[in-house]
C-alpha cells in the first residue's frame, strides 16, 4: 500500500516581483481653507457695504473703462491692470453695488486658490489660519472689494512664490511653472515696480536654473508690457515715465517711513503728510508682534529641516516692504498688503507651534487658550478700526455726492468739465471730465481751461478760505455742498 502524503510539505519559493515606485503623497482635502475664504467674502459684503461710493483713486481706475463718464487723467505711476479687472462690471454699470459684490467674490476665490498652492508645504490647519490672519486685517477687508491694485499684488505674490517652490521640486509639476508665470504677470499687471521688488529673492534663487529664470522674466514682461509700451506712446519714454512716477511719489530716496506706516494703522487710508500722534498701542500691537512671530516660524522651520518654504516668503515680504518703509516719504496701509500676505504663512506656523508644542495637559491647554485670547482680541481691534475707516470714507464720499447734485442744480451737466479741489472724484459723480493745471494730475493749462469754458459746461471748485483762480473770479459762484463752485457763464446760460 502506497504511503500517503506527508504531514509537512514544502513549496518552491515564489519569484519576487519588482517593487512599485512609491506614489507621491497627495495633499489631503480640507474644507477649512475654503470656509475661511467664503467667510472673507461674506465679511466684505457685510462690513464694507456694497453701496460705499468710489474713492479718489478708484474713480481714476474705473473711469478708464466706464461707459458713462470721460476717463480721468492717468498719471505715470498707475497701471491699467485694475481697470481691466473691473471692466466686466464698470463698462455697463455706474453703480458700486454690483462692482463691490463682484470684487468681494473674486477676492475670496483668489485667496483660496493662492493659498491652495502651498498645500504641499504646510498643513491644512496652518493654511486656514494663515488665510484667517491675512483676511481679518482691516486693510485686507477694506481693500478686497475696492477697485485698487494692492490686494491683487498680494494674491499674485502668494501664488508666484508658492508655485516657485513647487517648480524647484524634483517631481515634474507643469502647473507650477504656469503658476510662476501667472503670479508674476498678475503682480506686474497691477503694479510693475511692486512686482520687481517681490520677486528679487526668486530671481536670485533661479540664477542656477535658467529655465525658471526665463519663466519669471517672461511673466514680468507679460504683465508690464502694456505699461512699458504706454510709456513710449504717452509719457515720453520709459525713463521719463519712471522719473515722473518717482516725482509724484515725492522722489524715491532714503526716507524713514516706518513711523508713518505706524500712524496709518489707525484707519488712515492715505497718510500724506503723515502728522499727528500714533494710534492707541492696542491698535498697533499686532504690527510689533508680526516680525517676532515670523522669526519664531522661521526657527521652527529650520529645526524641522523645511526651512525654504518658510524663509522664502519672508524674504519676499521683506523686499516687498523695503520701498514703502525706507524709500518714500509718506504712507498708506495698503502698500504693505503683499508683505502681510506672505508673512501670514510663517506667522501661522509659529502660532500653531505655540498652541501645540507643550506636552498634553495643563501647559498645552494654557498655551492654546492664550493664543485663542490673543487672536480674539486682535479680531476685535481690527473690526473697530475697519468700522471707523468705513464710516470716515463714507462721509467724504457722501460729501462728494452732495457737491455733484448741487452742480447739477447749477446747470453743470454732460458734456461738462470740472477743475479745482476734489475735482477728480466729484467729476465722476457729476458725469464730467476733470482737468488740472498743477499737482499730480496736471493735464492742461490755464489757456486750455479758458477755451473749454467757452465751449462746454465748466465749473471750478474751491474749498472755504481759498480764492478762486484769476480766470474764474468774475464768474458768479454758489455753494455746492461744502465747496464753492465758480460756474462759467456758458454753463449758466445752458441752465
Amino acid at each position: 500500500m502506497a504511503d500517503g502524503p506527508s504531514a509537512t510539505t514544502t513549496t518552491a519559493p515564489r519569484a519576487r516581483l519588482p517593487a512599485r515606485p512609491a506614489e507621491p503623497q497627495r495633499p489631503r482635502r480640507d474644507p477649512w481653507l475654503a470656509t475661511v475664504a467664503a467667510a472673507f467674502t461674506l465679511a466684505q459684503l457685510v462690513l464694507v457695504r456694497p453701496g460705499l461710493g468710489l474713492g479718489w483713486d478708484e474713480t481714476v481706475y474705473v473711469s478708464q473703462v466706464s461707459g458713462h463718464v470721460p476717463a480721468a487723467y492717468f498719471s505715470a505711476p498707475r497701471s491699467r491692470g485694475i481697470s481691466l479687472l473691473v471692466a466686466p462690471i464698470a463698462s455697463w454699470s455706474d453703480s458700486t453695488v454690483p462692482l463691490r459684490i463682484y470684487l468681494a467674490v473674486l477676492s475670496g476665490l483668489a485667496l483660496h486658490l493662492a493659498l491652495r498652492v502651498w498645500r504641499h508645504h504646510f498643513r491644512p490647519g496652518v493654511l486656514a489660519l494663515a488665510a484667517a490672519l491675512f483676511a481679518s486685517l482691516w486693510v485686507t477687508l477694506f481693500y478686497g472689494p475696492e477697485a485698487m491694485p494692492n490686494y491683487w499684488v498680494a494674491i499674485g505674490a502668494l501664488a508666484c512664490v508658492g508655485c516657485f517652490l513647487r517648480a524647484r521640486a524634483p517631481a515634474r509639476d507643469r502647473a507650477a511653472w504656469w503658476g510662476v508665470f501667472a503670479g508674476a504677470a498678475l503682480m506686474a499687471w497691477m503694479r510693475p515696480m511692486d512686482a520687481v521688488y517681490v520677486v528679487l529673492p526668486l530671481l536670485a534663487l533661479s540664477l542656477r536654473c535658467p529655465r525658471l529664470l526665463a519663466v519669471l522674466a517672461a511673466g514680468l514682461l507679460a504683465g508690464a508690457g502694456e505699461w512699458v509700451i504706454e510709456a513710449y506712446v504717452s509719457y515720453g519714454g520709459l525713463g521719463r515715465r519712471l522719473s515722473d512716477a518717482s516725482a509724484i511719489q515725492g522722489g524715491l530716496g532714503l526716507h524713514f517711513a516706518v513711523v508713518d506706516q505706524l500712524r496709518s494703522l489707525g484707519g488712515r487710508t492715505l497718510c500724506r503728510p503723515c502728522t499727528g500722534p500714533a494710534p492707541n498701542p492696542l491698535v498697533t500691537l499686532w504690527w510689533f508682534a508680526l516680525p517676532l512671530l515670523a522669526v519664531l516660524g522661521a526657527v521652527i522651520a529650520v529645526r524641522a529641516r523645511r526651512a525654504l518654504p518658510t524663509l522664502l516668503p519672508q524674504a519676499c515680504a521683506l523686499t516687498a516692504a523695503v520701498p514703502y518703509l525706507f524709500l518714500i516719504g509718506y504712507a498708506a496701509p495698503r502698500f504693505l498688503l503683499p508683505a502681510y500676505a506672505l508673512l501670514a504663512l510663517p506667522v501661522a506656523g509659529g502660532l500653531v507651534h505655540l498652541a501645540t508644542a507643550p506636552p498634553r495637559g495643563t501647559a498645552r491647554t494654557l498655551a492654546a487658550g492664550l493664543v485663542a485670547v490673543g487672536l480674539a482680541g486682535h479680531l476685535a481691534v481690527q473690526y473697530v478700526v475697519l468700522e471707523r475707516t468705513v464710516h470716515s470714507s463714507a462721509a467724504s464720499r457722501t460729501d462728494w455726492a452732495r457737491t455733484a447734485a448741487a452742480l447739477h442744480r447749477l446747470g453743470v451737466r454732460q458734456p461738462c468739465l470740472l477743475s479745482g479741489y476734489d475735482a477728480v472724484p466729484i467729476a465722476y459723480l457729476t458725469g464730467c471730465g476733470s482737468a488740472q493745471t498743477a499737482g499730480h494730475d496736471a493735464s492742461t493749462t490755464v489757456a486750455g481751461l479758458k477755451r473749454a469754458a467757452r465751449r462746454t459746461s465748466f465749473a471750478v471748485l474751491v474749498p472755504p478760505g481759498r480764492d478762486a483762480p484769476a480766470y474764474a473770479r468774475s464768474w458768479s459762484d454758489e455753494w455746492a455742498g461744502a465747496l464753492r463752485a465758480y460756474v462759467a457763464p456758458d454753463a449758466r446760460r445752458s441752465r
